[in-house]
């Protein structure tokens, strides 16, 4: 079970955290722990259940009861940008913090999102960034504004962005076009499925960084008609979709979010731990 702010106290050994709501749901320890054993570093990682708006207080909090930093994930990681002391260039440019380091004289962020998606592509569908034609579901959050900073500047070739809010992905196009003015770039509301379904065709890697799917009734972020043989559907969550199944079903080539998930962890881990190789740890511990 997650640990709270009201009894955090009670985590004996906790100095390492990933906070978000939901957690309990989280991997991340499972994954951080036996890196953290391998390295003989004595630290207990642990999951904590933050509402919103409570960012800066679980900092304030983590911080006193002498933590090493924490990963942060939905729906934190713009509030965690904020609470932070200073921020390194990757979150500035990506919008976003989503790893935090307690040092003795600041708190300071970091994102390692972009990093781990693009290893997590890579490895398990093969596919380069640069070049590449992405549309991406769900680019008004964190996850999804980091993955498409991180698109722009790997010099993807076109980057659709789809948003509940089309408004939020319009403003994200603005910001990355100044930025980034060789990317073609697009923003579109997820509600017009004839357009959607139509920009989804001329895109090779279909992204979801929206949040359904963490609960076993939530529908696809896609409508079945976006997907065909063709796609590569990348899926930031790491248990089976709605989306992943569709995807299977359309013929198209697809992986989850645990490769990213892992990869950004590798990158958090030594965030905190310089120097250190905690891969084969950490992926015995995810993937077994």
């Amino acid at each position: 079970m997650p640990h709270t702010l009201a009894n955090l106290h009670q985590a004996r050994g906790a100095k390492l955290a990933v906070i978000g709501q939901p957690i309990a749901h989280s991997l991340s320890p499972r994954m951080h722990q036996p890196a953290l054993d391998e390295a003989g570093i004595d630290a207990r990682y642990v999951a904590l259940e933050v509402d919103p708006g409570h960012v800066a207080d679980a900092f304030a909090r983590m911080r006193a009861l002498g933590f090493i930093g924490c990963n942060v994930t939905v729906p934190h990681k713009f509030d965690a940008l904020e609470a932070c002391d200073e921020i390194d260039d990757t979150a500035r440019d990506l919008g976003a913090v989503n790893t935090v380091r307690f040092d003795s004289d600041a708190i300071r962020g970091t994102n390692t999102d972009g990093y781990g998606f693009e290893m997590a592509v890579e490895e398990s569908l093969g596919l380069e960034l640069p070049g590449q034609t992405v549309l991406i579901v769900g680019a008004g959050g964190g996850a999804g504004g980091a993955i498409a900073a991180h698109c722009a500047r790997r010099g993807v070739k076109r980057l659709v962005l789809a948003n509940r809010t089309e408004a939020k992905a319009e403003t994200l196009v603005a910001r990355l076009r100044k930025r980034h003015p060789r990317v073609d770039l697009a923003a579109i509301g997820t509600d017009d499925e004839t357009l959607l379904t139509s920009l989804a065709a001329g895109c090779r890697l279909l992204v979801n960084t929206t949040s359904l799917g963490l609960r076993e009734d939530d529908p696809s972020p896609l409508p079945p008609g976006c997907l065909h043989e063709n796609h590569a559907v990348f899926d930031t969550i790491y248990k089976p979709t709605a989306l992943m199944n569709a995807a299977t079903k359309a013929g198209a080539r697809c992986a989850n979010g645990s490769l990213m998930l892992l990869h950004q962890g590798v990158a958090a881990f030594r965030y905190w731990f310089p120097g250190t190789d905690p891969e084969a740890a950490m992926r015995r511990g995810l993937l077994g």
